[in-house]
């Protein structure tokens, strides 16, 4: 493939200058958000758009504004308030991250990128944007929207690998303004590019601060050309037959009999791989005669 490479930092002022007059005005972006506020919103906005959890974050910031609120708090209230957002282990991590933050910080979420990273459900993504967004510090945050900026702006290429590489991360961190209030703001406005203007299907290049500079541009846009990207299917799946399970054991204040969830799910087979998986990963607790419920 031919190199297209671009200049990291030619880019820098045109994203920061698109991103203070363009940015969405979100809450976890407000100057008194708090480090909880975004810790909450990374959770939540882990494969999930931001229209879907603006509704269920105010709820929870309401219901739990300090980690020590929610950690009072048994895991399935947890589990119940995340609703329809799906991937509903990330509650159940959540809810363990406040209970650390509470034993080991004194119930204020750490600013130290290390312990953030020894937080449950906090992997590299998540303790790099915490420490960014919430405390301004320099970290490479590295999601499929930087992910795609920099592949197209950079190296010239359509659409970054499927997953994510070692690659993606030092081109990311070789990226990173040196100044760290810099960093920190080019963290986020890169960010948004990616979820705004420089979209994976149909990219808005005539928007884009940055086209003039854009590797992928100048080498004419060339087409994806590597593995095929399949789109991920819902219906009819065993994601869909857990979420039908958890949506009757949300609505319940006790505990369900057999038959309650029997009836949510018509594929026997399936409805029975799709609870027992619940109960392994720990989001139903079966009790005596039958019975199940979220956890205690």
């Amino acid at each position: 493939m031919q190199d297209h490479s671009g200049s990291p930092s030619a880019i820098h002022d045109p994203v920061l200058r698109w991103y203070d007059a363009n940015a969405r005005d979100l809450p976890w972006r407000e100057p008194g958000a708090g480090a909880w506020a975004v810790m909450v919103s990374e959770f939540m906005l882990q494969q999930t758009p931001v229209n879907r959890v603006l509704p269920a974050y105010r709820r929870w910031l309401e219901r739990w504004p300090k980690p020590v609120d929610l950690a009072a708090e048994a895991p399935g209230e947890a589990v119940r308030a995340w609703d329809r957002l799906g991937y509903p282990r990330r509650a159940l991590r959540l809810h363990a991250a406040a209970q650390a933050i509470v034993e080991r910080h004194g119930g204020e979420v750490p600013d130290d990128h290390d312990a953030l990273l020894a937080l449950p459900g906090v992997g590299t993504y998540t303790a790099a944007a915490i420490a960014s967004f919430a405390f301004g510090q320099r970290h490479a945050v590295v999601d499929t929207n930087v992910r795609r900026v920099l592949a197209r702006a950079l190296t010239g290429v359509a659409q970054p690998s499927i997953s994510p590489t070692a690659a993606d991360q030092r081109l990311a961190v070789s990226a990173l303004p040196a100044d760290r209030t810099t960093a920190a703001r080019w963290a986020v406005a890169s960010m948004e590019l990616g979820a705004l203007v420089c979209t994976a299907r149909t990219p808005r290049c005539a928007d884009c601060p940055i086209r003039s500079r854009c590797a992928w541009v100048l080498a004419g846009s060339p087409p994806y050309d590597g593995p095929p990207r399949r789109g991920q299917t819902y219906e009819g799946t065993d994601r869909q037959a857990r979420g039908r399970l958890l949506a009757v054991l949300r609505a319940a204040s006790a505990p369900v009999p057999k038959s309650g969830l029997d009836a949510s799910w018509p594929d026997a087979a399936q409805r029975e791989r799709a609870l027992d998986g619940l109960v392994a990963d720990g989001l139903v607790e079966p009790l005596a005669r039958g019975r199940y419920r979220l956890p205690g």
